[in-house]
């Protein structure tokens, strides 16, 4: 997850880092602003003026309108076209999905997903179905080649987007799915899901996959990356921890200790600057 100097804002590692194998796989929902702590004044400190509240709000709007007028953010990060030998990524958009892959994606998530839902996962799954072919979904696909199929330089001279279509689903391994969104005036990298096949799991890609993802959210300046975990997944949940993501003080369990012990996920985040930090993890609002 290196960051661009001139944005900024510090990346927590360097692309000389060594990635390893993690155990993964985890999913994520859109956290709700329901029932937030109220922010605690203190007199001394001076209220923006409502010019200011407003050019705020549209530099954040605005943000969010670039990072996802963007048409693929992988292109943009050629270190991460490739995993390993005959692994590459591609990316794809949510409306643009054949059904074949919507297929896939429908039965990866039940496979990895079903367990920790428990009894909600019937409802939950029909939820899943909707967001996953909006426009506004972005995905990252993890493929294998067999040998020969494809080159490292035809992949630089191939757009990554069109891999996609030409390859068989039976040589997916995952996907990650995100979002753009504005979470306690803020903008966000918001992860829906990052779903490995089992037989790819604890092999490092999870770890990969979100380390482009933070990459993704640096370079077009999120303040945070966050995500919902199943508390039940207990994996996914070791995962990110792992990875230095801690619980959001958006999360139930931060926000009234009684409402978290009735929900059944954490909302986590990984902020990149002060401001993301104060709100998100520190819960000044």
């Amino acid at each position: 997850m290196v960051r661009d100097g001139e944005m900024g804002r510090s990346c927590p590692f360097d692309l000389g880092e060594s990635i390893r194998p993690v155990s993964d796989d985890g999913e994520a929902v859109m956290a709700t602003a329901e029932n937030k702590r109220p922010r605690l004044s203190s007199g001394a400190e001076k209220k923006p003026s409502r010019k200011e509240i407003l050019e705020r709000k549209k530099a954040t709007y605005e943000l969010i309108r670039k990072a996802v007028a963007v048409k693929d953010h992988l292109a943009q990060l050629s270190d991460f076209h490739k995993y390993q030998r005959n692994v590459y990524l591609g990316s794809g958009s949510g409306h643009q999905l054949r059904k074949p892959m919507r297929k896939y994606i429908q039965n990866l998530l039940k496979v990895n997903m079903e367990e920790p839902y428990g009894p909600e996962w019937l409802l939950e799954e029909k939820v899943k179905r909707r967001e996953m072919v909006v426009p506004e979904a972005r995905y990252i696909f993890v493929k294998q080649y067999s040998n020969g199929f494809i080159t490292e330089s035809s992949m630089k001279e191939t757009e990554v987007e069109h891999m996609c279509a030409v390859c068989p689903e039976s040589c997916l391994l995952g996907f990650v799915h995100y979002r753009f969104v504005v979470e306690e005036e803020l903008p966000v990298l918001y992860v829906y899901e990052l779903q490995m096949e089992p037989s790819a799991q604890g092999k490092g890609l999870g770890k990969f996959m979100m380390q482009l993802i933070e990459q993704i959210a640096c370079k077009n300046q999120m303040g945070a990356v966050m995500l919902t975990v199943q508390k039940a997944n207990t994996q996914a949940m070791a995962f990110y921890t792992k990875l230095r993501y801690v619980i959001s003080s958006t999360s139930p369990s931060r926000v009234d200790p009684q409402i978290g012990l009735e929900k059944s996920y954490e909302i986590l985040c990984k902020t990149f600057d002060s401001e993301a930090k104060s709100k998100l993890e520190d819960g000044d609002y």
